[in-house]
């Protein structure tokens, strides 16, 4: 039995994070697809979140963790995986930084610009779930996309620099969150800046199938919605 079952949904450019990870950390783990089965009493009872990526291993305190970046912190720090995120207190704040901006500035927007071509719900309290007419919506997810290329350079003039990643010369936990992410971004033929198809394909490059199998699912998703609007 593998010492680390991941729960995922495959559509999904935060579990296809973790799953990429798993991959490329050459790790002992199993994956289990719960797609339609994370509101089930089962599924709640060990992640009340209902959330994924979720891993589940007997040496969490409660057996199970949730949310991406929490999940590549976890392992690197259990594994003394390095080369992902570096020890040295500096190189792992401009990691954890990139992450966090990432999730609570870059993400917000990517949501709000993708999730209607994705057909994902919106948050609560967001124009795109609420009772505004289509015209709307629309006119909010069009600034959604506007705002998205301020923080996207942000990576580019501050976390990346003249290095080829975010993590110097291999790609870190950061990188791969970041990647991962900017997948979403052919949902809605969003014109990304050349140095970020460059990165982009550095990653893959650098990773191999690591990173290309899990992002086949991604793109095989985006694929279809988009074909359903032809």
């Amino acid at each position: 039995m593998s010492a680390i079952q991941l729960n995922v949904i495959k559509p999904s450019v935060n579990n296809m994070t973790a799953r990429v990870f798993l991959r490329a950390a050459k790790l002992d783990f199993s994956e289990n697809d719960v797609y339609g089965q994370t509101r089930s009493p089962e599924y709640l009872a060990r992640a009340p979140s209902h959330l994924t990526p979720m891993i589940e291993t007997a040496d969490l305190p409660r057996g199970a963790l949730w949310e991406s970046c929490a999940i590549m912190q976890y392992l690197c720090n259990k594994h003394g995986l390095d080369d992902f995120y570096p020890r040295e207190p500096e190189a792992r704040a401009m990691i954890d930084s990139a992450m966090f901006y990432l999730i609570g500035t870059f993400y917000p927007y990517l949501a709000r610009a993708t999730y209607p071509a994705l057909n994902f719900p919106l948050y609560a309290g967001e124009v795109g779930c609420s009772d505004a007419d289509a015209a709307t919506k629309e006119i909010a997810r069009k600034a959604a996309v506007a705002a998205l290329a301020e923080p996207l350079d942000v990576f580019r003039a501050f976390y990346i620099g003249d290095k080829p990643f975010i993590g110097g010369a291999k790609p870190s936990i950061a990188d791969i969150r970041l990647a991962a992410t900017l997948e979403f971004l052919a949902a809605i033929d969003y014109d990304l800046p050349d140095w970020a198809k460059t990165y982009m394909a550095s990653i893959e490059r650098t990773l191999g199938a690591a990173y290309a199998e899990p992002a086949a699912d991604v793109r095989g998703y985006i694929a279809y919605v988009k074909s359903q609007r032809q």
